[in-house]
């Protein structure tokens, strides 16, 4: 069964919401160590799943800038397969999408069970939000940026019930930013 691992970039007080400017893609000389252990993670995932709103963001940017990105981030995401469930959309308008139409948890079970590598959820706070829910993540993968807002959407609202986690991995970079890996009860 692949894995369903949740991606985030997130303050130190658990916002996710990057509305507010503190998150930028990753790129530079400070930052070239964070670079590559994302384009690792690249290497063990075959399919990304994002919600309509968030997969909207990606679509109208990530195609425009494929010429100009030095991360990979671009070149990646216009070759994995995408998922985006919603209701409304029909046509996703961006090369390997599929539109998940079914109840959320049903789809993403059936994705889990089929041949290939990790699935990554990233942004997508909603989407994210059912499958904790719903016992569906084995991994998050948290990069924690030095930086406290105090307010905007978090990853584990309150009253939010998670199975117990266990650390994997913590990876320091160069720009402040830690990488937090941690593995659900339910994960592998």
């Amino acid at each position: 069964m692949r894995d369903l691992i949740v991606t985030e970039n997130i303050t130190v007080d658990g916002v996710i919401d990057a509305a507010g400017g503190w998150f930028t893609v990753a790129d530079g000389p400070d930052q070239s160590d964070q670079v590559e252990a994302v384009r690792a993670q690249f290497a063990a995932c075959d399919a990304v799943v994002f919600g309509r709103k968030t997969f909207e963001e990606m679509r109208g940017y990530w195609p425009t800038v494929v010429d100009t990105d030095t991360t990979g981030v671009a070149e990646y995401l216009n070759k994995v397969h995408k998922y985006v469930p919603s209701r409304t959309m029909t046509e996703p308008g961006w090369d390997n999408s599929t539109v998940l139409s079914g109840p959320l948890a049903d789809e993403i079970q059936a994705l889990k069970k089929a041949p290939g590598g990790d699935i990554v959820v990233t942004g997508s706070i909603g989407v994210v939000h059912q499958l904790v829910a719903a016992g569906l993540v084995d991994e998050f993968r948290l990069f924690t940026h030095p930086v406290v807002l105090g307010r905007g959407a978090r990853l584990f609202p309150d009253g939010t019930a998670i199975p117990e986690l266990r650390l994997a991995e913590t990876t320091a970079f160069r720009s402040g930013v830690v990488l937090l890996r941690y593995r659900t009860s339910k994960g592998r």
